[in-house]
């Protein structure tokens, strides 16, 4: 316990808070436990837990939140510098035949696919190196999110059962999002694929899987590849603040916003499609920064990450695929 003490007073922690918890290779137990009942067996949980270590600099991230917020102008030129975007575009021709068949199987356009590959890790780079059994663990011990965590890390051990990969090889970030597209363990069960047909899940290392599940997630969550996400607008100082946001009950159809002055942002009426539908307004900075006119796509974005500027990025990074 006195060298658990040391690394919580190294990553900040108070130390009353957890005077009356117990060690954290009893809670441990308690997982296992747990895990036993859902039907995990004796050789998978051998395995996971065989070298689980407490992460103290997991719960600092959980708790530290960046002192300065970007503003969406500041945050875009970072999300997407120009060689992200020329890589973007040479990783959909490279994989043209492959995405436009996950694409055409799943009612995605494959630019969307790529986009979300870029922005979550940098077409695979940026993954994160916590083990991930160690960082929800973790988590979980710690009490802030218990039960969230206690249910990702039950989980991530079926998805160790399942065999789609090793337990030294399930690495992801502080928070446990996984691979390359960044599912947190429930997620990959409800929504991962199995793109190239060998039987196993593999978002790590695989990119037809990965691309499928990226896919099968936004189908599954009410995509509809016949609209875009949405567009940056021009709005009249007669559209009132009660007017913006995306719950559902402030949604317009399309031309009612172009009866109401909303514009292209060269000045032009909003396009007329055939079947008119919802659009909701947003201003992510408020009316100091851009609006947009979004769809339902981009409310699907929201469901996969719940930042403006994440769905944005994404959205952006999509129309600059289709640019060439």
């Amino acid at each position: 316990m006195k060298a658990l003490i040391t690394l919580l007073l190294g990553a900040g922690i108070s130390v009353n808070a957890l005077a009356a918890k117990p060690e954290f290779t009893d809670y441990i137990t308690t997982l296992k436990q747990e895990a036993r009942q859902l039907g995990i067996s004796e050789q998978t949980l051998e395995k996971a837990f065989a070298n689980v270590s407490y992460k103290p600099r997991a719960v600092k991230a959980d708790r530290n939140q960046p002192e300065k917020k970007l503003t969406l102008d500041e945050y875009l030129v970072k999300a997407l510098p120009e060689w992200r975007v020329k890589q973007a575009k040479n990783l959909y021709t490279k994989h043209y035949r492959e995405l436009q068949r996950v694409g055409k199987l799943y009612g995605v356009q494959p630019r969307f696919i790529v986009a979300l590959w870029g922005i979550e890790s940098s077409f695979g780079k940026l993954t994160g190196g916590y083990n991930i059994i160690d960082a929800l663990s973790t988590l979980a011990y710690d009490g802030r999110r218990e039960a969230f965590f206690r249910q990702e890390t039950m989980a991530a051990l079926t998805i160790l059962e399942q065999g789609h990969i090793q337990v030294e090889e399930m690495k992801g970030s502080w928070a446990g999002a996984m691979g390359q597209c960044q599912f947190m363990p429930s997620s990959f069960l409800s929504f991962a694929q199995d793109g190239n047909g060998d039987g196993r899940k593999d978002i790590w290392d695989t990119e037809s899987d990965v691309f499928a599940s990226a896919a099968n997630y936004l189908k599954q969550s009410g995509w509809d590849d016949n609209y875009t996400w949405g567009r940056e607008v021009q709005v009249p100082d007669s559209i009132s603040d009660a007017m913006v946001g995306r719950q559902q009950d402030k949604a317009k159809k399309l031309q009612e916003w172009n009866r109401l002055g909303v514009r292209k942002t060269n000045g032009r009426p909003l396009p007329k499609l055939d079947k008119d539908i919802d659009a909701w307004l947003i201003m992510p900075d408020d009316r100091n920064g851009r609006a947009y006119l979004i769809y339902n796509n981009y409310q699907v974005l929201m469901k996969w990450n719940r930042s403006y500027y994440f769905g944005l990025a994404v959205s952006r990074l999509a129309d600059r695929i289709k640019e060439d």
